[in-house]
C-alpha cells in the first residue's frame, strides 16, 4: 500500500510562530537601518516539506515525499516504538528494513534489520522520493516515521543592499537549525518512548518470571513435605507391627 502525503507540518502552530518572530526581527532591523528600503524586500520562508507520522507495519507499506528544488537536504529518521509483542524479540529478527528511492526509482539508500536510524540524503533531481519501510517478522511493528527538507528563497525585485543579504542569509540558518532541533527533539523522543517500553517489558517480564519460579519453589516444597510425612507414615507402620 502506497500513501503520498501532501505537504503536513506536525509542528505547524510553533514553526508559523517562529517565522512570525523573524519577520518581526528583520523588520526591526530594517526600520533601524535602512526605513527607505523595508517595503521594497520581500521574504519567502519556504514551509518545509514534512511528514511525521506514527503507523503500524504490518508487511509492506511506502510513503512518497515530494521534492521542489534540487539540492534541498531531506532529513529522515524513524524508530521502531513496539511489536506487537515483545515475548518473540528473543526468538526473531529484531528491527525493519528500509529503502529509500528517487523520482527516477533507482534505489538511494537502504538499511536492514534496523531499531532505529537518522540518515540525510541531498536531492538530486526534483519528484517524488520514496520511503518502503519492510517488516520480515510475523508480528506487527509500531513505526515513528519523521522527514522533512529545508528550502529557503527570497528575492529583492527593487533594491540590493549590503545589509539585507546578510540578514536574509542568518534568518535562513537560523531557520534552518530550529527545524533540525526539532528534527532532533522527535528523533531523540521516539527513542526514549522505545526504550521505556522495552524496560517495562523486561521489568513485566521479570516479574513474571519470578512469580513462576516462586510457585514452582512453594510447589517442589509441598511436595517435599508430602513426601517426607509418607515416609515416616510407612516407617511408624512398620514400627507397629
Amino acid at each position: 500500500m502506497i500513501f503520498i502525503f501532501p505537504i503536513w507540518n506536525p509542528y505547524r502552530f510553533r514553526l508559523e510562530k517562529n517565522s512570525i518572530l523573524l519577520f518581526q526581527f528583520s523588520h526591526i532591523e530594517m526600520k533601524m537601518r535602512l526605513p527607505n528600503l523595508a517595503f521594497a524586500v520581500v521574504i519567502l520562508f519556504s514551509l518545509n516539506s514534512v511528514l511525521g507520522i506514527r503507523f503500524v507495519l504490518d508487511r509492506e507499506d511506502c510513503f512518497s515525499h515530494s521534492i521542489q528544488h534540487v539540492g534541498d537536504t531531506i532529513h529522515a529518521s524513524f524508530v521502531v516504538i513496539q511489536a506487537e509483542t515483545t515475548w518473540h524479540w528473543q526468538n526473531t529478527k529484531e528491527g525493519v528494513d528500509l529503502v529509500v528511492k528517487g523520482p527516477s526509482g533507482e534505489q538511494i539508500q537502504d538499511f536492514r534489520d534496523s531499531l532505529n536510524e537518522k540518515f540525510e540524503i541531498v536531492a538530486r533531481q526534483k519528484g517524488l522520493y520514496r520511503f518502503c519501510f519492510i517488516n520480515k517478522s510475523p508480528y506487527h511493528e509500531t513505526i515513528d516515521f519523521d522527514a522533512h527538507a529545508f528550502h529557503f528563497s527570497y528575492f529583492d525585485q527593487h533594491a540590493q543592499d549590503d545589509h539585507i543579504n546578510p540578514l536574509l542569509e542568518q534568518i535562513s540558518k537560523l531557520e534552518e537549525a530550529l527545524y533540525n532541533i526539532q528534527f532532533e527533539q522527535h528523533w531523540l523522543g521516539a527513542q526514549t518512548e522505545r526504550q521505556a517500553i522495552v524496560s517495562n517489558s523486561m521489568s513485566s517480564r521479570a516479574l513474571h518470571k519470578a512469580i513462576l519460579e516462586a510457585i514452582a519453589l512453594i510447589g517442589a516444597s509441598i511436595l517435599q513435605i508430602y513426601l517426607i510425612r509418607r515416609l515416616f507414615e510407612r516407617k511408624l507402620g512398620v514400627t507397629r507391627v
